[in-house]
């Protein structure tokens, strides 16, 4: 007789959890990240501070969960766009995961810039524990890119620099990278992989931060030359995005 009452207690507990983050997220979109305390959230849902704390034990830890709602909700659109083209060219598919990617950012600014521009305020061995749902959020979103360069790579191999010629530092850390990730991709397929990926967030951060204002109004034709770079450096042909 025992079991409805702690079911019902863990469904309230479950939909308090997901009330508390609904109102951080709208207190970050609203007011900035710097509104995001534990007692104005609190404020939002009628609770005190002590309160929430029964919760999240912290505010790296509603930091942390808030984060992990991003990322999933980021991984699911750029799944979502690579999946709809599942029947065509791996270029395709590469090439819709990207514009996802882009238009996810460019409509929740404040949420990317949550996710990619702020640092994440916890500690060194928090960051590196793959069990916590922040860094498992974090490993399904850089998978989505990888993986398909990965298979790209086992299909139809791209030009790759020579291992001996990458920087011994280089070499060891993209190692590393594979290791953590338990794939075993080459270093050098990884270090083409990267470099098209910081080409890709570089631009969108530059983009979402308003960093490029002073030149241009619409980014949309610059991130599209640098798709059409990536997939030449990958042998991919380039698809122009379809008429809006």
């Amino acid at each position: 007789m025992a079991v409805q009452p702690a079911r019902r207690r863990e469904k309230l507990r479950q939909a308090t959890l997901t009330e508390i983050r609904e109102a951080a997220r709208r207190l970050l979109t609203t007011q900035g990240p710097a509104a995001v305390t534990i007692n104005a959230v609190a404020r939002q849902i009628g609770m005190s501070g002590p309160a929430l704390y029964h919760y999240f034990a912290s505010h790296d830890d509603l930091v942390a969960a808030v984060t992990a709602d991003f990322l999933r909700e980021l991984t699911a659109a750029m799944q979502a766009a690579r999946d709809a083209h599942a029947a065509g060219s791996p270029a395709e598919r590469l090439l819709a995961t990207c514009r996802a990617m882009r238009e996810w950012a460019t409509a929740h600014p404040a949420e990317f810039g949550w996710i990619f521009a702020s640092p994440i305020p916890t500690t060194a061995s928090a960051r590196h524990r793959p069990d916590t749902p922040r860094n498992q959020a974090g490993r399904d979103f850089e998978l989505v890119f990888l993986q398909q360069i990965e298979e790209l790579w086992a299909s139809a191999p791209f030009p790759v620099p020579a291992p001996e010629d990458m920087d011994p530092s280089v070499r060891e850390q993209l190692r590393a990278y594979a290791t953590t990730l338990g794939r075993e991709l080459p270093v050098e397929v990884l270090h083409v992989a990267m470099a098209c990926w910081i080409r890709l967030y570089g631009l969108l951060c530059m983009e979402v931060l308003n960093q490029l204002d002073f030149v241009y109004s619409d980014l949309a034709p610059i991130y599209e030359e640098t798709l059409r770079d990536l997939t030449a450096m990958l042998g991919l042909d380039y698809h122009p995005p379809a008429p809006a």
